[in-house]
């Protein structure tokens, strides 16, 4: 497989699943009924997994899992409905990824006391539809112009063919999804091993920390990225937790309380990791978004500029009566459409604003501007990095730190100051980040659509209808959680969000760690530089900067086995050449690899939304435990045997002959 650090050249004779000239049903009202109902229930499930552990799940191919069930029970539905229904229910999950990530803040600062509805949908459905305007040249200048992988959107194709077709290709799938989703429920729900293996020491005087998580899922997703953009994320979560956490241990003060029993208590050094991680270096990855994001732009601006002219001018052969020759798979929602909703959405967007700045039309103004300005480049970084690493470990809380700093200080020097400042800065985050992360989930489902035939239109309105969806259901469901377990509170600890908070209030009243932004800036300039050396020496291997900086903020657990996972596509390639396997026979076998990978995620995906259940009903995340892995640090031996053992697994898939009767 290609690494996305050095993307292919459009290949001029793609051709898609269902051929343009083939028209299927791809909106029934059936499909839109169901679209809302999955986009409302996976939102739902998100919204509760976000605040309580800081992350969501891609629901795009459990969607498309639950979209070929339904179909299928009711004996109707093609593949090109399949994938409408699974772009919408990713939509709705998307948004809530947004809205978790930035709404609760404004309970933390003490600006809500609840989730007032009509704002809430608002602010979510005008994100979302913003978002989804931003694909339409994004999806030409990624998926076309510049074609990365987007893992997640292959691995959500090959399930939906395999499932429109059936066949012995179909059981890689199923021996994977039983094997990720029995991943999912050893670890999280009845907690034979933990979820991560890891361990804290001293290293010359300062704590340091190795681990991995154990998730067959990133497995499958570095060997779908390859091994480039998998060594060089690993890099940025060893830079992270090797260099920069020690370096920051031996020249500052680690509270007493901590440092007078590092050599008693190992759990101890783990917390002073944690401190340091969470307090200081994670401001590192501010200024390395910041710089990376601005640099992404720069180098998309070239193919960006020709999706934007390509949609343009798709539009005016068609008024010209020249649409027949725009095929069915390359046609777009129509540009000077985009820019009449997106001017229309800038009227309720300038009403929040003016709301939340008491009235202030200035900077009401200036901040609806720099929503739609900032609401597009960071849909772009977003999506972007949604190519590198997938919309699971895509880090749209980064995208949206650097929003609310640079928001924040917009607003600072427009004069804004007390209480009213930070609270509009996170609206603005909380737009921007409902966007950004419809631009980077929905670009999987636009990249499965191109590998399809769907016609991108009919995908771009499901987004909406999905977006909305989602954004109906998130009031109700924010302040149920609310209700229940009070954000902030070791129940919901809404990581993000608090980081948000912290980084509004940090701007408005001190306190900001400014060093280590500027620590980080530095650090994406060297790596941008040395990228710039490498591209121009010819090299095959790249440093790209932004899945640098993706692995500077993912902690060091979760790029280990993206690692493990390029590895394996390395080893599979080396394979091939010493034992002469190629052509048809080679792209076969790396297809069941593939087939293998994409059941992985399908599994884990469904088991941890399955699982948020029991869970969020309980009020327990030990409701079903079995065991306690905190007390019994040798179950993470086992943990890793197992995990080592799929590695293996996965690799004897993709090496192994295929039968003379297998379909792929």
């Amino acid at each position: 497989m290609s690494s996305p650090a050095s993307p292919r050249p459009p290949a001029a004779s793609h051709q898609p699943h269902v051929a343009a000239s083939t028209r299927l049903p791809e909106i029934t009202l059936p499909m839109l009924l169901l679209s809302v109902v999955l986009a409302a229930v996976l939102a739902a499930a998100n919204a509760y997994l976000g605040l309580f552990a800081g992350t969501t799940v891609s629901a795009a191919i459990p969607a498309s899992v639950l979209s070929m069930a339904v179909f299928k029970l009711f004996g109707g539905g093609n593949i090109l409905q399949n994938n409408g229904v699974q772009t919408a229910a990713s939509a709705g999950e998307s948004v809530a990824a947004g809205a978790i990530f930035t709404l609760p803040a404004l309970i933390l600062l003490g600006a809500w006391d609840h989730f007032d509805y009509l704002q809430t949908t608002m602010i979510c459905a005008l994100g979302g539809l913003l978002g989804v305007l931003f694909t339409v040249p994004l999806r030409r200048a990624l998926i076309i112009e510049q074609p990365l992988m987007f893992p997640e959107g292959v691995a959500t194709a090959e399930v939906l063919k395999v499932g429109e077709r059936g066949g012995s290709g179909a059981k890689y799938i199923g021996i994977a999804a039983a094997i990720g989703g029995a991943f999912k429920m050893a670890t999280a729900g009845i907690k034979l091993f933990p979820e991560s293996a890891g361990q804290a020491f001293m290293g010359g005087g300062s704590p340091a920390y190795v681990g991995t998580t154990l998730s067959p899922a990133l497995i499958a997703v570095g060997y779908i990225v390859g091994l480039n953009a998998a060594v060089v994320i690993f890099l940025g979560g060893a830079l992270n937790a090797l260099v920069v956490v020690p370096a920051w241990g031996l020249f500052n003060d680690i509270p007493a309380a901590v440092t007078a029993e590092w050599n008693a208590d190992t759990d101890v050094v783990a917390a002073s990791f944690n401190f340091i991680r969470g307090s200081y270096t994670r401001y590192i990855r501010v200024g390395t978004m910041l710089v990376g994001g601005l640099w992404a732009l720069v180098k998309l601006r070239g193919p960006l500029a020709r999706g934007i002219r390509s949609g343009m001018a798709a539009y005016q052969k068609g008024r010209a009566g020249g649409g027949a020759e725009v095929l069915r798979t390359e046609r777009d929602i129509p540009m000077n459409v985009i820019v009449l909703i997106a001017l229309v959405a800038a009227i309720p967007v300038f009403a929040l604003f003016r709301h939340f700045t008491g009235g202030n039309l200035g900077v009401s103004a200036a901040m609806t501007g720099f929503v739609l300005i900032a609401g597009f480049l960071f849909s772009a970084v977003a999506a972007y990095m949604a190519g590198l690493v997938g919309s699971s470990n895509n880090p749209i809380s980064g995208v949206t730190i650097a929003t609310v700093l640079t928001a924040s200080l917009l607003l600072v020097a427009l004069g804004v100051h007390g209480v009213g400042g930070p609270i509009a800065a996170i609206v603005v985050g909380a737009v921007v980040a409902c966007a950004a992360a419809i631009g980077g989930d929905n670009m999987q489902d636009l990249k499965a659509g191109h590998l399809l035939g769907s016609t991108p239109y009919k995908l771009q309105i499901m987004q909406i209808v999905g977006a909305v969806g989602g954004a109906l259901v998130m009031a109700p469901v924010l302040n149920l959680l609310h209700t229940s377990y009070v954000i902030g509170s070791d129940k919901l600890t809404a990581p993000q969000a608090s980081l948000m908070a912290s980084v509004s209030f940090g701007v408005f009243e001190g306190g900001l760690p400014w060093l280590m932004v500027g620590i980080g800036a530095a650090i994406a300039v060297v790596v941008i530089l040395v990228d710039l050396a490498l591209e121009k020496a010819g090299s095959s291997f790249r440093i790209p900067v932004m899945a640098l900086a993706v692995g500077i903020y993912l902690p060091v657990d979760l790029t280990l086995p993206i690692f493990a996972g390029g590895m394996i596509a390395y080893a599979m390639k080396r394979r091939f050449t010493r034992t002469g396997v190629s052509g048809d026979d080679a792209e076969t076998r790396e297809r069941h690899g593939l087939l293998f990978g994409a059941g992985l995620i399908t599994g884990e995906a469904l088991m941890g939304i399955a699982l948020a259940f029991p869970i969020g009903i309980a009020q327990d995340t030990e409701v079903m435990a079995l065991l306690d892995p905190a007390e019994h640090d040798w179950l993470k031996f086992p943990g890793l045997l197992a995990l080592g053992t799929v590695g293996y697994l996965m690799y004897r898939v993709c090496i192994a002959r295929p039968a003379a009767t297998t379909t792929a």
